[in-house]
């Protein structure tokens, strides 16, 4: 993805601090040009996850405020029929409406210079099929992020690339903007019975849109 990185997900890490045998955490940035984000490695010790006094879905709404978001997190797993939303098939997503750039897309001359006459149907339907084969929505599905995240099902988007984008091929479609959602991330300080813990806010991307590139 194009433009400046921005260090948006802090995803926790529990590590084996080596000589003490004493696990502790450390936070590791990851830029929000990899996405979607990749799994994150946590550690299978139950002793790390929340207790169920520390998931009082009242408490966290106020912590996270304004943040929660429905239309892209969930606190129980979503429904069956609710787990994913698939990118149309390429005859389908023509339907979408024509951007701009296409609609002035002069097609009465060749780059040569050779005039062509096209009607209006045939104008309007080659630009359908243009846009049929370029266009690259997102695809969302729902992902559970684990009982130390809060909500902890986002949906999260992701590019259509099994097929070529370009005629002729060669280009993709790839990610080219995301946006932040902000989550609860249950962070722990210190080993054993030392330790603390508690819920922190954390932004995690997610792609916002696509575009047909190399």
């Amino acid at each position: 993805m194009k433009g400046p990185q921005t260090l948006l997900l802090w995803a926790g890490w529990l590590l084996l601090q080596r000589g003490s045998g004493q696990p502790y955490l450390r936070l590791r940035p990851s830029p929000s040009d990899n996405l979607p984000v990749k799994d994150i490695l946590e550690h299978p010790d139950p002793e790390y996850d929340p207790k169920e006094q520390d998931l009082d879905e009242r408490t966290l709404r106020k912590k996270l405020g304004s943040s929660f978001d429905p239309a892209f997190m969930s606190v129980a797993a979503p429904a069956p029929g609710n787990l994913s939303s698939p990118a149309p098939p390429p005859r389908l997503r023509g339907s979408a409406p024509l951007p701009g750039e296409l609609k002035k897309l002069e097609l009465g001359e060749s780059p040569s210079g050779a005039r062509m006459k096209l009607g209006k149907k045939a104008r309007r339907k080659f630009l359908q099929w243009l846009w049929a084969y370029t266009h690259c929505p997102v695809r969302y599905t729902w992902k559970d992020l684990g009982v130390r995240f809060w909500p902890r099902f986002i949906k999260e988007g992701s590019c259509f690339a099994e097929k070529s984008c370009s005629f002729p091929e060669g280009m993709y479609c790839k990610p080219a903007k995301s946006v932040p959602k902000t989550f609860l991330r249950w962070y722990c300080q210190g080993w054993s019975r030392q330790k603390y813990c508690t819920w922190i806010p954390v932004q995690y991307p997610l792609i916002s849109e696509c575009k047909c590139s190399c």
